[in-house]
């Protein structure tokens, strides 16, 4: 049976096929539906962990007790991870344990562009890197194959265009391995000093078996063409190479990237007279066929700056693709804003309005550094405003304490905010932390999370409370406020900047899209009340627009949150029926 898969579907079918049974992730894109696919298969336990390495150590766990297992993130997810993942490599596995990692080259929703490969290089693991649909469950049961005939974790390597696109995949039956038994083995699992030295010889010798393999494996596989020019490539760069080139070139498509192949890639060096490398980002395979002595291209002709496309492949080697029919109209722009109606707007707004100094984290919420609120000062990584505002408070002391915040997302407070406000209390600054509570996990697409009171299948689950666990780390001043009320948040954010203490300000409402939220009727504008003194504006909410020099509501984006309203002085803002 043959089906449509997009790449993040088919590592879940891969999962479902290979027999895993314990997958355990934190939501991030371009990763996000691989879990939330492998959760529709009832005989795969999923889980929606705190954060990246609380769902590595998971799988380890499961693995551990003679299970295959699973866990999901994005590239900066592994640096969250990379604590386990680098012992990982020394203890090995008992079940087979597989690590999907998702890069996000062009940054279309990330905060970097890291190249995961440098990881599977630094942590001496194996990775596997599909091209399409089709690769990526073949090698997804393939890495489980790996995973437990070498010992090793193994990391699968997606990108946004592979876990995005659709192709063509093949079905299988479900084969469940039989569960290993469990014993205890302390020369393997113990990573203590006198056990690890003992492991890492271990560590180097596998990855020479490894090395081995790549020299024969059909995850590697070599294209011939006319000899002419010879092309080294993975992932979705093969795919752009094959629609500029078809037959024409050589190419050895690497589908293990690390470790890579010696001989082999010598000896298709051999059969042609040019060689080049195509890959995204940073020159890996480029620096390995480097070290072999051998002349090749790369990046001398592309960049390891954001992603590859047809065309880009095209104009480095002089050749033309069929054009597609333009647009003539000119599309205008749509940059990322928040939903009309985000509870978070109304916060920004009176942060914004105060001039007070914001460091911001990880999440839809970030989109309040955009114009007009321009609220945030900073966003480095999940948890760090929260840390980051205590540092910025010990340095700047009461020239900074009275002026500054921070804002964290419930999801990501409970990801890494919570460690940050320990430090605070603990270490005692006088630090206002914000707490952006929409009862969801916004950004990646509405996931559960602790505080939300449901599991990733949505059945009733523990609820964090989150007035109580800031209390009980050591914060004595707790307040909520509902950040559709200025007046209200204007209020409580003045008097805990105030005082001279640590406190923290929940500001809870749930996020707008939510099927659970009921939503008021649009406010409409009185045209003849409006003086177009533009205070509406200032909100940036995508349902205000100024049309005839006059205030605008669109009703069919406007959920009546009533914000604007009460930025109104001339009343001209009304309720949705008044008019």
């Amino acid at each position: 049976m043959k089906e449509l898969l997009i790449g993040n579907g088919a590592i879940a079918r891969g999962l479902y096929e290979a027999g895993c049974e314990i997958v355990s992730s934190y939501p991030g894109t371009p990763s996000t539906e691989i879990t939330e696919l492998a959760a529709k298969f009832d005989d795969i336990y999923c889980e929606w962990a705190p954060n990246e390495k609380v769902a590595m150590e998971v799988a380890f766990g499961a693995s551990l007790r003679g299970k295959r297992a699973c866990c999901a993130m994005k590239h900066v997810g592994l640096n969250v991870a990379a604590d386990p993942l680098f012992t990982l490599s020394y203890t090995g596995v008992t079940g087979g344990l597989v690590i999907c990692v998702a890069d996000d080259p062009g940054m279309h929703s990330s905060q970097n562009e890291q190249d995961s490969r440098h990881y599977a290089i630094a942590a001496k693991v194996p990775m596997l890197e599909p091209s399409d649909s089709k690769e990526a469950l073949e090698f997804t049961k393939k890495a489980f194959e790996l995973s437990e005939e070498y010992d090793t974790p193994v990391i699968i390597k997606m990108c946004t265009r592979v876990a995005h696109s659709q192709s063509v995949v093949e079905l299988s039956e479900r084969v469940v391995p039989e569960m290993k038994p469990y014993e205890k083995n302390m020369q393997k699992y113990i990573m203590m000093p006198a056990m690890a030295k003992k492991r890492h010889p271990f560590v180097e010798e596998r990855t020479q078996k490894l090395t081995a393999l790549a020299e024969t494996s059909d995850l590697n596989r070599e294209e011939w063409g006319t000899g002419e020019i010879g092309i080294i490539t993975s992932s979705t760069s093969y795919q752009y190479v094959k629609e500029v080139f078809g037959n024409e070139a050589s190419v050895l498509k690497l589908g293990m990237i690390n470790p890579l192949p010696v001989e082999r890639i010598k000896n298709f060096a051999s059969k042609v007279k040019k060689l080049y490398i195509v890959e995204e980002l940073d020159g890996i395979i480029e620096a390995h066929v480097k070290n072999l002595g051998l002349q090749v291209e790369g990046k001398e002709m592309f960049s390891n700056i954001g992603e590859f496309s047809q065309s880009i492949v095209a104009e480095a080697f002089g050749k033309e693709i069929p054009a597609f029919d333009s647009i003539e109209t000119a599309v205008p722009m749509r940059p990322p804003v928040m939903c009309a109606g985000c509870p978070h707007r109304g916060m920004y707004y009176v942060l914004s309005k105060n001039k007070i100094t914001v460091l911001g984290d990880i999440g839809c919420y970030t989109l309040g550094a955009q114009a007009p609120l321009s609220a945030l000062d900073s966003t480095l990584c999940m948890g760090a405003s929260v840390s980051g505002l205590h540092g910025f408070n010990k340095a700047g002391g009461k020239e900074t304490e009275g002026k500054s915040v921070c804002v964290i997302g419930d999801s990501t407070f409970m990801h890494s905010g919570v460690t940050g406000l320990i430090n605070i209390a603990y270490n005692g600054s006088n630090s206002t932390v914000i707490i952006l509570d929409n009862s969801i996990t916004g950004m990646t697409g509405h996931q559960q999370n602790p505080t939300t009171g449901y599991n990733i299948k949505g059945d009733p689950a523990a609820k964090i409370d989150l007035e109580t666990l800031c209390k009980a780390v050591g914060i004595n001043r707790v307040r909520v406020v509902d950040p559709y009320n200025l007046a209200e948040c204007e209020a409580a954010v003045k008097e805990e900047l105030s005082v001279d203490e640590p406190s923290v300000i929940i500001s809870r409402r749930p996020c707008v899209l939510l099927k659970s939220v009921k939503l008021n009727p649009p406010v409409k504008v009185d045209r003849d009340k409006c003086k177009s003194c533009k205070m509406c504006m200032k909100l940036g909410c995508p349902a205000i627009s100024m049309h005839g020099g006059k205030a605008e509501i669109d009703k069919t984006l406007c959920v009546g949150c009533g914000v604007c309203e009460q930025l109104c002085k001339f009343d001209a803002i009304l309720e949705g029926g008044a008019l």
